[in-house]
């Protein structure tokens, strides 16, 4: 590899002295990578020397490394330096910034809640206020995008902001001068009791924090009584293979196998195995996952399902079996680059199959499914017997092929949510509704509501809120229901989101998923699977 990279540096010295008459003459090499590399190189000086308009030149160096990567797989991307530090932030498990959850109400911006302990807490800004300005530039009513106001707000760990705050019951515009510090970006949405002896964790990604994350959830469940487990990796995309390893050690007896890394030719590249001393490798447990669960998500619930250590329920697992080595280029930007494939204990590969260049079907996949019925129905999914492997302890069959198909599978309930409901929801009606009510009743609600378990069973969202969600929708967008069916429903599934949405906002999002999944079919089935096995 020195090698060529000493050849790139001779040439493009010797692209220097060149002039636009002239062409580079290399020497002949015998070897079809370095005459590969010579070509691309040459290629790039020319285009940059020679062509009638002026050239970007990063650009077209970006261009063609994106280029090249698209050939190999749907996994190998390039990304700039600026897209690689928003990626890699959700994973490093904080970033610099005030600390405040917030939302944007109309065109302004809401504190949704101050980061506990975070600078924006400690400095007394509150929910519900408003930030107006960001060092004396307003960036309310000037219709600034999400993207300009974070960038505003976020900076360098020790740096100023001054935040005009504008808050209910206050005449005058608020000064603060907040210090920037590190803010905890956490991956555990939810940890609570579901039923009786039985917790549930829900995990958005696998980051650098999420196994400490996921630990502290275990012990303050456990101190609560839990004696089974639900572990939700529904929409899950994955992220750090260590934070996969390092929770199903949690889960496992000391020494099994968790998953292998195979490169080029099949050869084994590395092997993880659990650790030992796991918090929870007796008690019942349950992972749930659908279409949208990938990578390191599939890495736990495979381990799972071939040590026969619980019971996967859901469906078919998106099948992202890729591994990518992150590759840091001086600039800041990054490579990642397909080194190996993930295999499950059993041998399963869990990558789904796809062609090389094609990236437009491959994004397509899941669309594909629901066309042929397999998120609705487990008889449309179909696996060759080639596939067929044995889990570990008792030998059930499992199939490979791509994804980790559930053993018990609860379909897509496509009725659940109205037309109508779908329609409001992406036009953002009842968000904004939700955000307009705790605007003018935070206050109320907090001395209303003491306990979460008091809000639960009395608050109802007042049906003119909902009365004026279905006006404004009428009026602006002409959204109306078909008939009163639809009508009925709708304003069922309004009253169920909006009153997770409050408790959301009053509390986290613990709380909300504790509303929202009280419903839910996939939560349901684990908690009557996991409630039976205590009985036996």
């Amino acid at each position: 590899m020195k090698r060529f990279l000493y050849i790139a540096i001779a040439l493009l010295l010797q692209s220097s002295i060149i002039n636009h008459q002239s062409s580079i003459k290399a020497q002949p090499s015998s070897d079809p990578r370095e005459q590969a590399i010579r070509k691309l190189i040459q290629s790039t000086v020319m285009i940059n020397q020679l062509y009638v308009d002026t050239v970007n030149l990063n650009r077209q160096v970006e261009d063609a490394i994106t280029g090249m990567l698209s050939k190999l797989d749907p996994h190998s991307t390039y990304t700039n330096a600026e897209d690689t530090k928003k990626m890699n932030e959700p994973l490093q498990g904080n970033f610099d910034g005030i600390g405040v959850q917030f939302n944007m109400l109309e065109d302004t911006l809401v504190v949704i809640q101050p980061v506990a302990g975070g600078p924006s807490e400690k400095k007394g800004i509150l929910a519900g206020d408003r930030i107006v300005s960001v060092n004396d530039t307003a960036i309310a009513g000037v219709k600034m995008s999400r993207e300009n106001i974070m960038s505003r707000l976020r900076g360098p760990r020790g740096t100023k902001v001054k935040l005009g705050i504008v808050r209910r019951g206050i005449k005058d515009v608020l000064t603060f001068n907040i210090t920037r510090d590190k803010i905890p970006v956490k991956s555990v949405d939810a940890a609570y009791i579901a039923a009786p002896g039985i917790g549930l964790i829900r995990f958005s990604n696998f980051s650098a924090t999420t196994h400490d994350e996921v630990v502290d959830a275990i012990k303050q469940l456990k101190r609560q009584g839990m004696q089974s487990l639900i572990l939700d990796l529904q929409g899950n995309g994955g992220g750090y293979l260590g934070a996969a390893v390092e929770i199903v050690s949690e889960l496992l007896p000391k020494g099994e196998l968790i998953v292998d890394t195979r490169g080029r030719d099949g050869i084994r590249v590395a092997e993880y195995r659990s650790s030992g001393g796991g918090l929870f490798t007796d008690g019942c447990l349950v992972v749930l996952v659908d279409e949208h669960s990938a990578s390191a998500a599939e890495i736990l619930s495979g381990a799972i399902q071939d040590h026969d250590r619980g019971t996967i329920i859901g469906r078919r697992t998106f099948g992202k079996g890729l591994v990518q080595r992150p590759i840091s280029l001086e600039d800041g930007s990054m490579i990642r680059l397909t080194v190996a494939r993930y295999y499950t204990p059993s041998g399963r590969c869990i990558q789904k199959p796809y062609e090389k260049g094609d990236a437009k079907s491959y994004a397509r996949d899941v669309i594909d499914r629901y066309n042929r019925g397999e998120l609705t129905n487990a008889d449309s999914i179909h696996f060759p017997d080639s596939l067929r492997y044995k889990t570990l302890k008792k030998g059930r069959t499992v199939y490979g092929g791509g994804g980790i198909m559930p053993d018990i599978f609860v379909p897509l309930d496509t009725t659940r949510y109205t037309r109508l409901y779908r329609e409001l929801t992406a036009r953002s009606y009842i968000n904004n509704a939700s955000l307009h009510y705790m605007d003018e009743h935070r206050k109320q609600l907090s001395k209303q509501y003491k306990s979460f378990d008091d809000f639960c069973a009395t608050f109802t969202m007042p049906q003119d809120v909902l009365d004026d969600i279905l006006a404004d929708a009428a009026k602006k967008d002409s959204l109306q229901a078909r008939d009163d069916d639809e009508l009925q429903r709708t304003l069922q599934n309004m009253r169920h989101v909006l009153k997770g949405l409050v408790a959301r906002d009053l509390w986290d999002y613990s709380e909300y998923f504790q509303i929202i999944y009280a419903d839910d079919p996939v939560v349901a089935k684990a908690i009557e699977v996991l409630s039976a096995t205590k009985k036996d």
